[in-house]
């Protein structure tokens, strides 16, 4: 699946919001099957995305099925062997070994992976077996919902809306996971959805760090995402440059530009800022 920028949730059990939420511009979709749903409306919810599923699509749809403990997983897979989603997000994953768990369940379909990779202590632990089933993910991501509670913990946020300092430990080794793995590191949802210019600091600096992209849980929020995670014009002027003057020198391990030294980070940098356009460009064309 190609690296995606805004992955919007939409409850499974809302289809006339289904259409709504695909042309809110997001890159994805998630059509939720667990915490959005209450028991009593999961039965419905699964004809729901089934139903959606079935028909013809312009962007990718991912569905959230319920954890591997829940007595409802069964059901979720059930419903979706006659029409697999383009990923299968699964929750409360606790490293490769739910990833080959979901797997034996799957059969013979074999969507791509998207984990939530941190909503129990003991998955914390498991992060780096990620790299052990890379070629089974869409991605990776983390929660700073569950686990605050799974701990005891009273929040997971400052006043500001900054993490406090271990669910900052836990957003960061999600991140360096993704890496470690190859593949595309997706930082968690930002719960205010009125606070937009919030919103867009938050996402600078996941961009900043590292991250390729984001969970929404309202349309709103996908213009200010994208944004942040397209590269600028600017930046994009930088990276040709970066990439230009190292090509002109090939065999220069680092050399001056603009007055200041640059080196081979700066430039596998600066081809990374030079991939992405080339995407969003692809994308839009």
């Amino acid at each position: 699946m190609r690296h995606l920028r805004s992955l919007l949730f939409v409850p499974g059990d809302r289809p006339e919001r289904f259409a709504k939420a695909a042309a809110s511009g997001a890159d994805a979709i998630i059509l939720d099957l667990e915490d959005s749903v209450v028991p009593d409306r999961k039965a419905g919810a699964r004809a729901a995305v089934a139903e959606y599923l079935a028909s013809a699509r312009d962007l990718p749809v991912i569905v959230r099925v319920n954890p591997l403990s829940s007595e409802h997983v069964d059901a979720d897979i059930d419903c979706l062997r006659a029409v697999a989603p383009d990923a299968i997000m699964l929750p409360k994953a606790e490293g490769a070994a739910s990833i080959a768990a979901l797997d034996a369940q799957l059969g013979d379909i074999d969507p791509p992976i998207l984990p939530i990779a941190t909503e129990t202590p003991a998955a914390i632990f498991e992060l780096g077996s990620y790299r052990a089933c890379a070629d089974r993910l869409a991605g990776l991501s983390w929660g700073a919902e569950d686990l605050p509670a799974a701990i005891g913990a009273a929040t997971s946020r400052e006043e500001d809306g900054r993490y406090t300092p271990p669910f900052e430990m836990v957003r960061s080794l999600t991140l360096f996971a993704a890496h470690a793995a190859g593949v595309p590191a997706i930082d968690t949802v930002f719960p205010n959805i009125s606070e937009l210019d919030a919103l867009g600091a938050y996402v600078a600096r996941a961009r900043r760090d590292g991250f390729t992209g984001m969970l929404a849980i309202h349309p709103a929020q996908i213009p200010v995402i994208n944004l942040g995670f397209t590269p600028a014009d600017d930046e994009i002027a930088r990276a040709r440059t970066v990439v230009d003057a190292f090509a002109a020198q090939p065999q220069a391990g680092a050399l001056a530009l603009d007055g200041k030294m640059i080196d081979r980070p700066h430039l596998v940098q600066a081809q990374r800022i030079l991939a992405l356009a080339e995407q969003r460009r692809d994308r839009s064309s």
